[in-house]
């Protein structure tokens, strides 16, 4: 499998420019996504590497080798599209074969490349039908394996799940973890606006905003120790809460006073920022409801709630009328709409952000 280069990667259509200062590395046999808001420019960058759009500025290399004037065919790449895009008139096995046939591949080599993927993505009982006979995510698994049998050196995946319903999503999503187990050496990079996918699918994520790379990390880093506030709120769901505050204590721990109150967090702090106005972020998740005896730092007016079963979410805004506020509470939790919670958090799990940028990286 092969290792991706990316070196200040730009894209512009006339004066308008889309992507700026893309540098990115991808590893032989990492699973990269790419995710961001749409319109950031993450199917285009997919395209790019694909050969399917022009590169305006900076140079793509595959296993050291630049690619920015070789054509598609002859990058070693295989795309999965949001659409199935397969021919109704063939069977699943034609379907197939048919890259191969053009490629004048013998017919031993067809053979066994299609009973190899059809056996990896679980369609051998499928092979003889016609696309119109398949349910979404049989369609979207013959899509699949018609890159598989190419043997590429890169799969690219520009949203493949987009078209399936909730629950074939949810399958699917569990068959390509499950393909990239049983392919560890492939190297694969995956288009999504679904964070959920993201955090499953990826050994990398990489978030795409304004044009650039806004952060890359594990889905556990973006998750744990978000950059910027950009991050912070897109990855989660709910996003995160952010409160407006000031910095009262700077140090190993920082303090800082919010509407609600005086907070300790474990976030370091220098000395400059003593009186700074800061964010306070929590998860809704990490938001709990303080005991009697202690203060909360979130007070909390109960607008909406949501009980799905095993947590119940509750929608306000703070009653000092600032932010919005989520809170994701384990349970069931019987509050009537109108009560006040006050909800407070371990220092461990909060975050300050000061012009919108983590205090972890200044």
């Amino acid at each position: 499998m092969a290792e991706l280069n990316l070196k200040d990667i730009s894209k512009s259509y006339g004066d308008v420019k889309v992507l700026s200062d893309i540098n990115l590395d991808i590893g032989k046999g990492e699973l990269v996504v790419f995710v961001g808001p749409s319109g950031c420019g993450k199917s285009t960058l997919l395209r790019m590497i694909a050969g399917l759009e022009k590169i305006s500025g900076g140079e793509l290399q595959i296993d050291g080798q630049r690619m920015n004037d070789v054509p598609p065919a002859q990058r070693g790449i295989a795309m999965v599209f949001q659409s199935y895009a397969l021919y109704p008139h063939m069977t699943v096995r034609d379907n197939m074969t048919f890259a191969l046939k053009i490629a004048k591949k013998s017919t031993e080599e067809i053979d066994k490349a299609v009973s190899n993927a059809a056996r990896i993505l679980q369609l051998e009982p499928y092979l003889d039908r016609l696309p119109k006979a398949l349910s979404g995510g049989q369609r979207q698994r013959v899509a699949i394996g018609r890159s598989i049998v190419r043997d590429p050196k890169v799969y690219l995946f520009d949203e493949p799940l987009s078209n399936l319903d909730a629950a074939l999503r949810v399958a699917t999503r569990i068959e390509i973890a499950q393909l990239k187990d049983s392919m560890p050496d492939s190297t694969m990079v995956y288009v999504t606006h679904d964070q959920v996918e993201a955090m499953t699918l990826a050994t990398r994520i990489v978030v795409l905003a304004g044009g650039g790379i806004s952060q890359v990390g594990s889905p556990l880093d973006l998750y744990e120790r978000p950059e910027n506030t950009f991050v912070a709120q897109f990855i989660g769901s709910p996003a995160m809460n952010l409160l407006d505050a000031e910095v009262t204590v700077t140090g190993s721990q920082t303090h800082v006073r919010t509407s609600g109150g005086t907070v300790i967090t474990h976030v370091p702090s220098a000395d400059t920022l003593m009186g700074a106005k800061v964010q306070l972020g929590v998860r809704p998740e990490d938001l709990t409801i303080a005991d009697a005896d202690q203060e909360g730092f979130v007070p909390f007016k109960v607008e909406i709630s949501e009980r799905l079963g095993d947590v119940t979410v509750f929608y306000s805004t703070s009653v000092d009328g600032a932010a919005p506020i989520v809170a994701k509470l384990p349970g069931i939790v019987h509050v009537k709409r109108g009560e006040t919670l006050h909800l407070t958090a371990v220092p461990d799990k909060l975050h300050l952000f000061h012009d919108g940028t983590s205090l972890h990286y200044l």
